[in-house]
């Protein structure tokens, strides 16, 4: 590619990571526009992702660089969150991310995936939740994660494991929450704390603090509860289950 004639396509690519889309609207703020992209498909210097969306030639384009797209050309509050958040960031071994993996990605109610992303076949799996899980600054507990060329906005491992917890028991189990839980050893106290101060669902903090206490983790002690809405009755996982009284929930009987 530096043997590009034109000097425009090389000022192009030195601002196109390797491996991310590039939508129409960022390529035309760098004065490259629609009838260019043509010309750049003929000379197969460029291919179609979807429509107004774009890969280098020859790149191996995944779903992170799809949501790098959306993030920083886009400006989209869309974040890889959950359980797919913790496995890239070593917190979910056992799970598997290859294909048929599905990828859980967390935005605003009001904000819809592009079609070309909905469309694109990325090897994976896409779930798209919308949520307004966190109240007031819902921007708290994400974090950037290096994909290559480029990075990517996550949530980080606490966030990450709340948002597991929303999705329990419809799209997550318990099970699997529980084992995830166990291996959250080093959770940062103080951003637990924000979070839960901020997080909107009841269930989703009750349950984390049953987790939380029966893997007896060390930053569980660093928490000030006071100061966390758990909401008044009860809540049930599912019927026949084991109650907490301590939280006022229902969950599944301890295999342990």
């Amino acid at each position: 590619m530096t043997s590009a004639p034109s000097s425009k396509i090389n000022q192009l690519l030195k601002k196109w990571p390797t491996g991310a889309v590039a939508v129409l609207s960022w390529l035309e703020q760098q004065g490259v526009y629609q009838q260019l992209i043509h010309e750049y498909e003929k000379t197969s210097w460029v291919r179609r992702v979807g429509r107004s969306a774009y890969a280098r030639a020859g790149d191996k384009v995944e779903w992170p660089g799809g949501l790098y797209a959306l993030q920083e050309q886009l400006g989209l509050p869309i974040h890889a969150g959950g359980k797919t958040a913790l496995s890239i960031q070593g917190y979910a071994h056992y799970v598997p991310m290859g294909q048929g993996t599905t990828v859980v990605l967390f935005g605003p109610p009001n904000v819809k995936l592009p079609l070309w992303f909905k469309q694109y076949r990325w090897g994976v799996k896409i779930r798209y939740a919308t949520t307004n899980l966190f109240v007031s600054k819902g921007d708290h507990g994400l974090t950037q994660k290096e994909m290559g060329f480029y990075s990517v906005t996550v949530s980080t491992p606490e966030r990450a494991m709340l948002e597991v917890l929303y999705e329990v028991p419809k799209r997550e189990s318990y099970e699997e929450a529980t084992l995830l839980m166990e291996g959250l050893t080093t959770l940062r106290p103080r951003l637990v704390q924000t979070l839960l101060e901020h997080c909107a669902s009841v269930k989703v903090k009750r349950l984390f603090m049953v987790l939380a206490e029966r893997c007896k983790h060390a930053w569980v002690n660093k928490l000030d509860l006071s100061h966390v809405e758990f909401g008044k009755g009860k809540r049930m996982l599912l019927k026949g289950g084991r109650f907490d009284s301590k939280y006022s929930i229902t969950v599944p009987e301890s295999r342990t």
